[in-house]
């Protein structure tokens, strides 16, 4: 090969390298960077494709990789506050077995307090609760309902910003602009922090706190921009 052929055949494969730099596994495809997301602009950060964030990411490769959920034949599962990326996907794999719910928004099976969830003990075999925690003024309340309704041998990933160093709430705060400098957004009412174990536990939960690195190699992280603005996974067993 030629010293000007062989330049060619380099730029050509870094040129197919640069369009694929990015994969999203939730909607299996490709992209030279992914777009920028967030209150405070993340640099590539958000499928370009489908609109998955990193934490979206990291939850879909959790499912996929340590949970029956596409695997247990007739498996039930609420999903609260569903991500318009995830739930269609759910729904093709799960059917009528499949669940979303919310508060106020428009385009879910049921309307939920879930402080108040309306349905019986043992109802769920799974609940996937992402970012809602925060905006709820009795979480544990929420907490101890998720563990009512969910089945003795189901499971739940319940996520929550943890980006303090401890929880801090404070109930006489109700200005949006006031939420917004001491929790960050103006709808939140509480900023986590690694505490926010304790409190599924002390909600009668048994809680596997999963870091990305203890199921992704390292080059899958890079690959599929799971930085540290997605967090880690908390895995709830009911505990006795």
């Amino acid at each position: 090969m030629t010293l000007k052929r062989s330049a060619t055949v380099i730029k050509t494969n870094q040129r197919k390298y640069s369009r694929r730099r990015r994969f999203c596994p939730v909607c299996r495809r490709h992209s030279s960077k992914f777009a920028s997301y967030g209150i405070i602009p993340r640099d590539d950060a958000m499928c370009v494709r489908c609109g998955a964030g990193e934490r979206h990411r990291l939850a879909w490769l959790f499912f996929e990789r340590r949970t029956d959920l596409f695997s247990r034949p007739g498996i039930r599962m609420l999903h609260v506050a569903p991500e318009p990326y995830f739930q269609p996907r759910l729904r093709r794999k799960l059917g009528a077995n499949y669940m979303t719910a919310d508060l106020s928004a428009n385009g879910v099976d049921v309307r939920m307090d879930v402080t108040n969830i309306s349905f019986p003990d043992e109802t769920f075999d799974v609940i996937y609760c992402s970012h809602v925690l925060e905006h709820v003024s009795d979480d544990r309340k929420a907490m101890r309902e998720f563990r009512r309704v969910l089945t003795s041998d189901g499971w739940a990933v319940l996520l929550v910003p943890v980006i303090a160093s401890k929880t801090f709430e404070d109930p006489m705060i109700t200005d949006p602009d006031e939420r917004l400098r001491v929790y960050g957004q103006s709808d939140h009412v509480r900023i986590y922090g690694p505490d926010y174990l304790d409190r599924l536990e002390e909600s009668g939960f048994v809680v596997t706190r999963f870091q990305p690195h203890k199921f992704l190699s390292a080059a899958e992280i890079e690959t599929m921009g799971i930085t540290a603005a997605a967090g880690d996974v908390y895995y709830c067993k009911k505990g006795k």
